[in-house]
C-alpha cells in the first residue's frame, strides 16, 4: 500500500523543476529568429520592424539588460518563472478570498 504524495511535496517540486528548466534549459534554446521573424526575412520586410515598447525592459530579448551570456538568459528565465507564479498566485487568493465572501449573507 503506498501513500500519496502530499500536496506541497508535489508544489516544491513543480517550483524547483519549472526553475530548473526556465535557468539550464534556457541555455540550450535556439538562437535562430522565431517563425515570424524568419518569415519575415524571406518575405524581405524585416527591415521594416520597429521596436517594441517594452524594448528597454529590463528582461527584454529574454536576457537580464546589460549583459549578453548564458547566465543572463537563465537569470531571465528564472525571474519569469518566479513573476508568472507570482502573479497566479495572488490571483488565485483573490478569487478565493472573492469566492469565500460570496457565500456569506450580507443582511
Amino acid at each position: 500500500m503506498s501513500r500519496a504524495p502530499r500536496t506541497r511535496t508535489v508544489w516544491v517540486t513543480g517550483l524547483l523543476l519549472a526553475l530548473l528548466v526556465a535557468g539550464v534549459g534556457s541555455w540550450y534554446a535556439s538562437s535562430s529568429p522565431d517563425g515570424l521573424e524568419s518569415a519575415a526575412e524571406q518575405a524581405g520586410f524585416a527591415d521594416t520592424a520597429q521596436d517594441s515598447a517594452t524594448a528597454d525592459s529590463p528582461l527584454a530579448d529574454y536576457a537580464v539588460a546589460g549583459e549578453e551570456s548564458r547566465v543572463s538568459t537563465g537569470t531571465a528565465g528564472v525571474a519569469g518563472v518566479v513573476v508568472t507564479l507570482a502573479l497566479a498566485g495572488g490571483l488565485t487568493l483573490l478569487v478565493r478570498r472573492r469566492a469565500a465572501g460570496a457565500g456569506t449573507p450580507t443582511d
